[in-house]
């Protein structure tokens, strides 16, 4: 019975911690894992890709998560679309009381088994991903709240296409790839602001989408969506992911000025987004791996 118990415990922390690492938001990092294996082959027979695509779902975001609702539990409190699987925890202080000493016995093995893997250069790419999630969150830095530098350094989910090169010996980017990829982390952060305009100002948290409105930041989403098309087509000639984000671009200006314009989206809505916008990061992760568009310039 005891063991029961025990065994009972254990699987409610595991889940809770899986609850933490926002399943629902592992895309980013995922889609941008990916992106190197564009022109390579054989990769799925490889001891490193696997190791490292596990590792940026669960592992990589239960840092960057965690270290989040460590310090931003009352924010969290008070917003309605928290406590799944596909926005994340809603979680009491004391339960993430332990949250440090979790993310570091999770982090670790891995930090040793990559730095074994790839050498030094791997240890410290891995230190300054960390070193980022904590000028994020911790003061006196405590970017996630000096807009627009909650924003830009958003540019860090680019260090996980940095880390798939080095573990797995692939050929370095074009630099035009990093700075698109760049783009698609500020546009992923921007969507996630806007939905959360409302706890933050109760809680007294200031970002980009607090100060400029919910219509603004769209606009802002908007002018970066364009240019992300542009760039997807003079850049790499990928008419598939352009016409796609030209889409969602249509779909942008319609929810701006005729649908929803200033409303706050219900949580329903914000549900049938997220998985929306999950289907649709599969379906281009499959483009980008096929095509390998994201890695040729003309």
């Amino acid at each position: 019975m005891i063991n029961l118990f025990l065994w009972f415990n254990s699987m409610k922390r595991l889940l809770f911690d899986l609850k933490i690492s926002r399943p629902g938001l592992w895309f980013p990092t995922i889609w941008i894992y990916l992106v190197p294996f564009g022109n390579e082959e054989g990769f799925l027979n490889t001891f490193p890709f696997w190791l490292g695509l596990f590792f940026v779902t669960f592992p990589l975001n239960y840092l960057v998560y965690g270290l989040n609702d460590y310090n931003d539990f009352e924010a969290d409190a008070i917003n309605s679309r928290k406590g799944n699987y596909l926005f994340g925890a809603k979680a009491r202080k004391e339960q993430l009381k332990p949250i440090l000493r979790r993310i570091a016995l999770v982090i670790l093995p891995f930090f040793i088994v990559f730095t074994l893997l790839s050498g030094i250069k791997m240890l410290l790419l891995l230190v300054l991903m960390v070193f980022v999630n904590i000028i994020y969150n911790f003061e006196p830095f405590r970017l996630k709240e000096r807009p627009p530098f909650e924003i830009l350094i958003q540019s860090g989910y680019v260090l996980t296409v940095f880390f798939c090169i080095q573990l797995n010996g692939l050929p370095k980017l074009p630099w035009q790839t990093v700075i698109y990829l760049g783009l698609f982390a500020f546009q992923a952060h921007i969507a996630g602001e806007i939905m959360d305009i409302e706890p933050d100002e109760q809680a007294g948290k200031t970002t980009t989408a607090v100060l400029l409105g919910r219509k603004k930041s769209k606009i802002l989403m908007l002018l970066l969506l364009v240019v992300e098309s542009y760039l997807l087509l003079y850049w790499f000639g990928d008419w598939v992911l352009a016409s796609f984000l030209m889409l969602f671009s249509v779909w942008l200006i319609l929810d701006i000025f005729f649908i929803f314009k200033d409303r706050p989206y219900t949580n329903e809505q914000m549900v049938f987004f997220g998985y929306a916008i999950n289907a649709s990061a599969i379906l281009t992760m499959i483009w980008v791996l096929y095509s390998a568009k994201l890695l040729m310039i003309q």
